[in-house]
């Protein structure tokens, strides 16, 4: 009786069943190494630096010539990195501290837990067998935010992964998820993963740098545990806030940064305090004209004052004309700024109406075409009426401290700007100085930390830089 074919134990007897069984496990194990060796081959190149640090280690050690050498190097290079680290701390946390953690977060947080969070977070895309997801193309660190750069899959947008970022901090771990656009890249963005809140503490204020770039004023601490750069030449800036918010930090810290440029006399401060200049005033020598008070002869020096500025408004719109298009700050034309501490009283509440008319018609002025010609205006606020309402649009940067509800926000950055991070609502009040900021063209707000300026600093502030013509016009 015949025996089935792969059942028979004869010797020298080949079964095809075992046969193919060898065949499909060689198979199984030739893509598994070859996975591994792909996936090996990639953390190698994406991590060159550590990859380099071991072969010249490896090298060194195992080739019997060179031990000495290896014992040496080993030891020199240690010394190195310990007069780095104590010499130049910034700079070797920025080189080398915040590079392996990004290494390491990588490796043991990120690409690990990724096709789980892309899975809950309905990221991944199923097409019949295979399962599509979005490719994690690097991460960066810092002390207090991981970067990681993304390439989003077709159809996808920056708004769907913004809904999902709750999800994808719970999922690895953190406090936060901020999700970035990448400018002139529609495919890809960034994810900042917040690790640490460096904004909870007090920020002290920065040193005044030399030379001041007023595209990028040091004013306040980011998300990121860097400074935040803001751009004053050719724009115009709107401070939102609750009362305690922290609105004069704002102010005081734009102010402290062009301390230099106000001392040489590029850049001259008109300030209007319709609160009787108790927040301006220990800084009143640094203005070349300073409004404060209350009643109608206040309201009528400001609108004195804003009249002033459309007067040369139109005479530097007369000297760009066939010349250029933008002004640029000198001694001679400097940069004027218009300080305006509580906007809503020069335009809702104004008593004479006359006055109010013009008011309003010099504010349009200023904040419409003032900018091109090197007038910038900083208006602060408390609650937005309709006639600062009217007028947002014309500020290219606007800062949200805190509010008092949700329905603020979109008065302040437009609509949409709080399912895109913007929640000045939820600003607890023992955070004064805190915000948002919106910078015209950017599509998401920034979370930051103005400095706060102590009565001492401010007097210090005046006594170091207030120019030597400064006068001011005063108005009870």
């Amino acid at each position: 009786m015949n025996q089935p074919v792969g059942v028979r134990r004869g010797a020298g007897v080949q079964r095809p069943f075992a046969a193919r069984v060898r065949r499909l496990l060689s198979a199984v194990v030739g893509d598994r190494l070859a996975g591994a060796v792909t996936v090996g081959l990639g953390f190698a190149i994406r991590h060159w630096i550590l990859t380099g640090l071991v072969l010249v280690v490896a090298v060194l050690v195992w080739v019997p010539p060179t031990r000495v050498a290896a014992v040496v190097l080993v030891v020199a290079g240690g010394a190195g990195f310990g007069t780095w680290r104590v010499r130049w701390p910034s700079s070797f946390a920025c080189v080398v501290v915040w590079r392996v953690r990004g290494m390491w977060r990588a490796s043991r947080v990120y690409r690990a837990r990724w096709r789980l969070a892309m899975l809950a977070g309905g990221l991944s895309v199923q097409d019949h067998r295979v399962r599509h997801e979005p490719r994690l193309v690097w991460v960066r660190s810092t002390d207090c935010v991981d970067r990681m750069r993304v390439r989003m899959l077709p159809g996808q947008t920056v708004g769907r992964w913004s809904q999902a970022a709750a999800g994808l901090a719970q999922t690895f771990g953190v406090r936060e998820c901020r999700v970035r656009a990448v400018p002139g890249r529609p495919h890809h963005l960034v994810l900042w993963m917040l690790v640490r809140d460096p904004l909870a503490q007090e920020v002290a204020p920065f040193t005044a740098e030399h030379p001041v770039d007023l595209t990028a004023l040091p004013v306040a601490l980011g998300e990121d545990g860097t400074a935040f750069r803001l751009r004053l030449l050719g724009s115009h800036l709107l401070v939102v806030g609750a009362t305690g918010s922290g609105k004069g930090s704002v102010i005081w810290s734009v102010l402290a940064a062009l301390g230099p440029l106000i001392g040489s006399g590029f850049v001259q401060v008109v300030a209007l305090d319709p609160k009787g200049g108790v927040e301006l005033a220990l800084g009143s020598r640094l203005f070349s004209r300073f409004v404060y008070g209350s009643g109608s002869g206040f309201e009528a020096q400001c609108a004195d004052a804003l009249e002033d500025q459309v007067v040369v408004v139109r005479r530097r719109q007369a000297l760009l004309h066939g010349v250029g298009r933008v002004h640029t700050p000198s001694a001679a034309e400097p940069l004027i700024v218009v300080v305006v501490d509580e906007l809503a009283s020069l335009t809702a509440q104004v008593t004479d109406r006359e006055v109010g008319r013009r008011i309003a018609a010099a504010l349009a002025l200023l904040l419409s075409q003032g900018r091109a010609v090197g007038v910038t205006v900083i208006g602060s606020v408390q609650h937005l009426n309709k006639d600062v309402v009217d007028l947002r649009d014309l500020f290219g940067t606007r800062i949200g401290l805190r509010l008092n509800h949700a329905a603020q926000v979109a008065l302040v950055f437009g609509p949409g700007a709080r399912e895109l991070g913007a929640r000045a609502d939820e600003i607890p009040e023992n955070l004064p100085g805190v915000g948002y900021v919106s910078i015209e063209g950017v599509r998401e707000p920034v979370r930051v930390r103005f400095t706060h300026l102590t009565d001492t600093h401010l007097t210090a502030l005046a006594d170091r830089y207030a120019p030597d013509d400064g006068r001011a016009e005063w108005c009870r």
